[in-house]
């Protein structure tokens, strides 16, 4: 299939690699040179702008910050909408609020393309090894066309609902993980204090109902002071903030979500915003005085 795609960062870089992997043909743009170098050296073709990307594709991926990055791509600035075949097929990978996804899909619509968001979770070691899982909405037919080209990129590809239904998904997701994190900091920093070894605590609890995807990987990180992002506390922020806002639209009650985006914004005002979300460890640390150790 020949595939346009529109964001080559941490996450984006590797998921296009995939796609290249299995036998797709990819047409890409990037400021990055160093990525645009790497990404034409693995079969990719190299294009001159985002606009040269969508010439003659059955399909346009974009994964890109927020929403207002994906309107401005698509409809605003770039308006790739306007140049890409009216029988190809746009994917948003992007984690953003549902309330633009369904803004930009109603957008498209009028000009006759159909859209799906696909947001994903795993973060970069995921996205590496081609096992994240993307949470879809749109409908069920376009789903059944393009799923194999998700499941090149990750393990898990579920249609969840309507355009929309896959970021709710997302912001479900982004919270679980937020607040999971946030409780293994925790009782990882006062399970110290109280003079038992992490690693003791790890090893015993990790089998248990308290283990956790989110405690196998994080959990050595914190234990080795290891904040290198696989996804950034800034990142964790936008969607927090998205939860809030969905949250707001429809009344729901989010204490823990709202205690936890207040922690990671601290983080940010304390210049650790670029780390990765096991730096909420950090906020513990700043108030005991105590560091996490093996």
């Amino acid at each position: 299939m020949k595939i346009a795609f529109i964001g080559l960062g941490i996450m984006g870089k590797p998921m296009a690699l995939n796609l290249i992997k299995a036998g797709h043909t990819l047409r890409v743009f990037d400021r990055n040179q160093a990525t645009m170098e790497e990404l034409a050296a693995a079969g990719a073709v190299r294009c001159g702008s985002s606009v040269e990307t969508v010439d003659g594709v059955d399909l346009v991926i974009t994964m890109l910050p927020n929403s207002p990055h994906v309107k401005s791509v698509m409809l605003e600035d770039d308006k790739l909408a306007d140049h890409m075949p009216k029988t190809a097929t746009f994917i948003d990978c992007s984690s953003i609020n549902p309330v633009a996804s369904r803004e930009i899909a109603a957008a498209l619509a009028e000009k006759g393309i159909d859209m799906m968001d696909a947001p994903v979770s795993g973060g970069q070691p995921k996205a590496i090894d081609g096992t994240l899982s993307f949470m879809v909405g749109g409908k069920q037919e376009t789903f059944d066309k393009f799923k194999g080209v998700l499941e090149a990129m990750g393990s898990s590809v579920v249609l969840c609902g309507d355009v929309g239904a896959g970021n709710v998904t997302k912001l479900c997701n982004q919270t679980i993980v937020a607040v999971n994190i946030a409780a293994l900091a925790e009782a990882m920093q006062m399970g110290q204090m109280c003079g038992v070894e992490p690693q003791k605590i790890f090893e015993a609890i990790r089998g248990g109902l308290a283990g956790s995807t989110v405690m196998n990987a994080k959990a050595p990180m914190m234990m080795d002071q290891n904040f290198q992002p696989g996804f950034r506390i800034d990142l964790h922020i936008k969607d927090l903030n998205n939860v809030v806002d969905a949250a707001k639209a429809v009344d729901a009650p989010i204490p823990l979500t709202q205690s936890v985006l207040e922690m990671m914004k601290i983080l940010h005002h304390d210049g650790d915003g670029s780390c990765d979300h096991s730096a909420l460890l950090k906020y513990y640390q700043k108030l005991t005085g105590e560091v996490l150790h093996h």
